[in-house]
């Protein structure tokens, strides 16, 4: 697959947010609308990423549980833990913090919170009328935390996401241990939504709109240090332009590279290994060595693809760039996909797929975004909902878009 080139005039309304452009001195200065050109590698990053969240979020939309597999949907299921199962998330939010820096940076406060807002209000009715797992409005409303960071360097970021980062996992780890040691017999919890045949439409949505606000609440407080801590890397990768710039940070993304995958793998094996086993402790440990591990190799994602980057040689890797360019439209159209062929009001059949047909098809539909994608932003230069972010953001002043 050939990549999509860079479009002139081409608004980063995606999710995560897009961040700045490779810019000189004088265009530096902020100004009201859409960024107009475009470094790849982020778009690449956000893509890949976008391609692991849908193979790890389909156990979710099929409804099987990760220890039962076995066999083929084993194997695929363990290959799932130590390449994508917290790795994807954690890129994600990783390029969410950096384009929110960027946009904060560019275009001040007042547009930046006008964004978020939109971005919950999407993010909402996803919750509410699609997906009981959506991220969008999470990201939104922590994301708004970053007010406080504006003003401080890559390092102080750094920082304050490694105080973050290790309490919310020694916090996760103890409560494992804690489990484990309590001798407790109850079962694994699932996390999966009870979906029995025959459930209407208007009975899903009805449950999801009475949850909807405490589990924004408490999801927000539950993961609010770990996704503020990744928010801050990716804040801080801002500062330094290590996306934008990959050729100037040549030393730091071989370190990326060697320590990500050297700390992720073995975590990754690890996280495999937890989740094969039912018990109620496996399953509190499996959250801080998803997470842990997840982090790690992300990072080993960025020192690998961001040291190609700044060789020039992405090659086939920038096809993920056009699917990355319409992070939000891809991702609730995945929603849209998945609850269709697996929820009770539709294809029904969720509860009778393993691992290894369910990771099929979100491989078919994820590859699919690809030259969609691409398709969609040589016609019109960006996807429906970034179109509609971009309006209510910008209004009509910052132009149609189309390439």
């Amino acid at each position: 697959m050939t990549a999509l080139p860079p479009q002139p005039d081409a608004q980063p309304d995606a999710l995560p947010e897009s961040g700045p452009a490779v810019m000189s001195a004088a265009e530096a200065l902020p100004e009201r609308g859409p960024v107009r050109q475009r470094s790849p590698l982020p778009d690449v990053l956000r893509g890949l990423a976008l391609l692991g969240i849908l193979i790890v979020n389909v156990q979710d939309f099929a409804g099987f549980r990760v220890w039962t597999q076995g066999g083929l949907d084993r194997t695929v299921q363990v290959l799932t833990d130590i390449f994508a199962n917290g790795r994807s998330i954690s890129l994600f939010a990783m390029l969410f913090g950096w384009g929110a820096a960027g946009l904060l940076a560019r275009q001040g406060v007042g547009t930046f919170l006008l964004r978020h807002a939109v971005l919950l209000a999407v993010g909402s009715l996803h919750f509410v009328f699609v997906w009981h797992g959506d991220i969008i409005a999470n990201y939104a409303l922590l994301g708004v935390f970053l007010l406080l960071t504006i003003r401080m360097t890559a390092p102080t970021l750094v920082a304050l996401a490694g105080v973050m980062g290790t309490w919310w996992l020694a916090e996760g780890v103890w409560a494992g241990v804690q489990a484990s040691q309590s001798g407790t017999r109850f079962g694994r919890f699932a996390g999966l939504p009870q979906l029995p045949s025959g459930l209407p439409y208007s009975s899903v949505v009805n449950e999801r709109a009475s949850d909807f606000s405490s589990n924004l609440i408490d999801g927000s407080i539950y993961n609010g240090p770990w996704l503020l801590a990744l928010f801050c890397l990716g804040a801080a990768a801002y500062r330094t332009g290590l996306l934008t710039r990959p050729h100037e940070h040549g030393p730091l993304l071989r370190r990326l590279t060697g320590w990500g995958w050297g700390l992720g793998l073995p975590l990754g094996i690890l996280l495999a290994w937890l989740n094969t086993r039912g018990d109620y402790a496996s399953g509190l440990l499996a959250i801080p060595v998803r997470m842990g591990g997840g982090l790690a190799l992300a990072l080993g994602y960025v020192g690998v693809l961001g040291t190609l980057a700044a060789q020039d040689r992405l090659g086939r890797w920038k096809a993920f760039a056009a699917s990355g360019r319409m992070a939000m439209s891809n991702y609730i159209a995945q929603s849209l996909i998945m609850t269709t062929v697996f929820y009770p009001y539709a294809g029904a059949q969720y509860g009778q797929w393993g691992a290894a047909a369910a990771v099929a098809l979100a491989l078919v539909v994820g590859l699919a975004q690809l030259p969609i994608s691409a398709w969609v932003l040589r016609r019109w230069g960006m996807g429906p909902l970034e179109r509609l972010v971009r309006a209510l953001v910008y209004g009509r002043r910052s132009g149609s878009g189309k390439a």
